[in-house]
């Protein structure tokens, strides 16, 4: 890199206004959708919903799509209708939001942690055989970032032991492994969320694409308090008020609110796409000879690219991950970190883990620093943001 003049963080930022790590966009297709159906009469799981599911199906290739209020619900309910419950273990990625081992923990079930790829940060396949245990029920593979895991191998392994495989796909709307989308490969349910920082959004939301039947069906009756018909079912015309409850179900249907912006969303979800894509193309120019370690490229398939995470070569400069991010902000560009490792947690620190036990997961978490990146945004933001990385590192190198 060449060199450049010291110049102090904050000192004649480079943008005037602080921009966000991420930000929907929503635009008037998305508001008369809304307004449609505040005047529909109708706001909650109903006629939205259902073409919101349809469309979503199409999209990914699927024959079955469930909506759901969060993402975590999706896991949730997915779990819950494989029968996952007390004494049984799910692996899954220590590198990855809480919600993902929560939902293992709220069944009952154990959540058992494997490391990551250094170069990936997704699940490294290679470790999770050795994790296997008589009471293995399932594996979570958490498709970090957008970038597929490597699905094959874990279904292989799935087949081999008779597992469970429910992706969290949380980051992976519009990835695509190996010609098929994330979403329609061959494990029991994939879960997409839809908060707002995600590649669409409803506001909060998220769905669950499976190609059973049968587990849509107990899907669709855990996420309504595990009764057997929708409030839209009962309260038609001509519909019954009769309904039963065939297992002790939750509370995570979506609402036809949400799904109107969801429909608009998914439309666009392509656009979003190419959007992402030419951001991430102008990072890799900009950044290449940055004391920076920046994503793998993805050769079999297609990254969703939720997030553009970066990893600081900290031997390279003088600063902690903290400093950094505050001398950004100083800059106005907010950035993230994905994630704290689960094992870190206090909640999971009581459960026996430790630091020491996912090396890669610590030294991943102790130099990553997540970049903005959202359609929205444009080539004058994101010029600032390699401005603002330019000065930042030009301050503390060594």
């Amino acid at each position: 890199m060449k060199p450049i003049k010291k110049e102090k963080p904050g000192e004649n930022p480079v943008r005037a206004s602080y921009l966000p790590f991420s930000q929907p966009w929503i635009e008037e297709e998305e508001i008369r959708g809304v307004v449609e159906v505040l005047k529909s009469g109708w706001l909650t799981t109903g006629r939205k919903t259902l073409q919101f599911e349809e469309e979503f199906s199409k999209y990914i290739g699927v024959p079955h799509s469930l909506a759901f209020n969060s993402c975590t619900g999706g896991l949730h309910c997915a779990l819950a209708a494989l029968g996952i419950g007390p004494g049984d273990e799910v692996i899954t990625s220590v590198f990855t939001f809480a919600a993902t081992a929560n939902v293992v923990c709220h069944l009952g079930a154990e959540p058992v942690f494997v490391d990551i790829d250094p170069q990936t940060l997704n699940i490294d396949h290679k470790k999770i055989e050795e994790k296997i245990s008589p009471r293995t029920k399932a594996i979570i593979p958490v498709h970090y970032g957008g970038r597929p895991c490597e699905m094959d191998n874990i279904l292989a392994l799935a087949k081999k032991y008779n597992l469970y495989v429910v992706e969290d796909a949380a980051h992976a709307l519009g990835a695509i492994y190996k010609g098929k989308m994330i979403g329609a490969l061959d494990s029991q349910v994939t879960c997409f969320s839809f908060y707002p920082t995600k590649c669409i959004t409803t506001g909060e939301g998220g769905m669950n694409t499976t190609r059973s039947p049968e587990l849509a069906s107990k899907m669709k009756t855990w996420r309504l308090h595990g009764i057997s018909r929708d409030a839209w079912d009962r309260y038609q015309k001509g519909g019954s008020w009769y309904y039963e409850v065939v297992s002790p179900g939750y509370k995570y249907n979506l609402t036809d609110l949400a799904s109107a912006i969801g429909i608009a969303q998914l439309k666009k979800a392509e656009e979003f796409q190419r959007r992402r894509e030419k951001i991430v193309s102008r990072y890799f120019k900009a950044l290449k000879d940055f004391p920076f370690i920046l994503p793998p490229p993805f050769k079999e398939g297609r990254n969703a690219w939720h997030l553009f995470p970066i990893q600081l070569k900290l031997e390279e400069l003088n600063c902690t991950r903290e400093e950094f991010i505050e001398a950004l902000s100083k800059e106005n560009i907010g950035t993230s970190v994905h994630f704290i490792p689960l094992h870190l947690m206090p909640f999971y620190r009581e459960k026996g883990w430790k630091e020491g036990d996912f090396p890669n997961a610590e030294e991943a978490f102790r130099r990553i620093i997540s970049l903005p990146l959202f359609p929205k945004m444009s080539e004058e933001d994101q010029e600032s943001v390699i401005m603002a990385l330019e000065k930042v590192v030009g301050w503390y190198s060594k």
